[in-house]
């Protein structure tokens, strides 16, 4: 449906003639009639003057869903796309740089995170040809470690056995998985997120949204989970693991949790306006 018939169609739903509306306007019937018929389109002040007289969303006159946006003049155009041609290859650029370095370290976490698996997995039978003798580390009388220039730690090898070594190394590996596992997917959603808004019509959508909450979920259980784990590991060992909550990281998160809020907001808007934030 054309701007002619939508103006035509809303006219008559109003039961206004063309003489009333053009009266209302200071333009003249014809004017209103080549409105109408697709001869001419009306300049952007005329528009809003015509939805202030219809009551009616600028989109109701302008077009149903923009799907041959092209056939628009170029004032009407740059009121429906948002953004204008230098600003999208800006956000695209930025959001393609994003989303690939997202995606490569998105990639290195969850390769750390096999190896640290393999590591986990692979320890109980390592265990068995395991032994300590001074300050060396031996696995199958091989020379694997040296901890005489650590106080700290030849001190911990020395009152622990074998068993509760590997046993302590197997709770630090796992807490050290999970933490991995939980950045990795805060990188995945950051890769969506940016995938999205690079090749997406617009960056509000309900899957943008999605996003930015997880990556806001993810941050704070990954401080939440720090802290309670470096308390644990603290009373399980008996080492000062400095586990503290740092306010600024529940603010960062929750910061980032509140931006989806503007995405909403903003989603709603284009609902509302039916627009796009990009021009293809």
């Amino acid at each position: 449906m054309k701007f002619g018939e939508n103006l035509k169609n809303i006219r008559k739903q109003k039961n206004i003639s063309q003489e009333e509306l053009a009266e209302k306007l200071g333009v003249s019937r014809q004017s209103i009639s080549k409105w109408e018929t697709g001869e001419n389109f009306p300049s952007m002040n005329n528009i809003m003057c015509l939805c202030d007289i219809f009551k009616c969303k600028i989109n109701d006159l302008v077009h149903e869903d923009f799907t041959d946006i092209d056939s628009l003049d170029s004032e009407i155009k740059e009121s429906v796309v948002k953004f204008k041609k230098e600003k999208q290859i800006k956000v695209k650029l930025i959001s393609k740089i994003i989303y690939v370095l997202a995606n490569i370290i998105n990639k290195i976490f969850i390769g750390v995170s096999v190896l640290i698996s393999i590591i986990i997995l692979a320890l109980p039978f390592v265990s068995k040809s395991l032994r300590i003798e001074g300050t060396d580390i031996l696995v199958s009388s091989v020379k694997v470690g040296d901890v005489s220039y650590n106080e700290l730690a030849y001190e911990y090898l020395n009152n622990h056995t074998t068993t509760e070594i590997i046993f302590h190394v197997e709770i630090t590996l796992i807490g050290v998985l999970i933490s991995i596992i939980c950045i990795a997917k805060v990188f995945e959603c950051l890769y969506k997120l940016f995938f999205n808004i690079h090749n997406g019509d617009t960056p509000f959508t309900l899957e943008n949204i999605n996003c930015i909450k997880k990556i806001s979920y993810f941050i704070i259980f990954y401080v939440v989970f720090s802290f309670i784990y470096g308390l644990m590991c603290g009373i399980i060992m008996k080492i000062d693991f400095k586990a503290e909550l740092e306010l600024s990281d529940i603010v960062y998160a929750l910061i980032i949790y509140s931006i989806s809020f503007i995405f909403e907001y903003g989603y709603e808007l284009q609902l509302d306006s039916k627009s796009k934030m990009y021009e293809n």
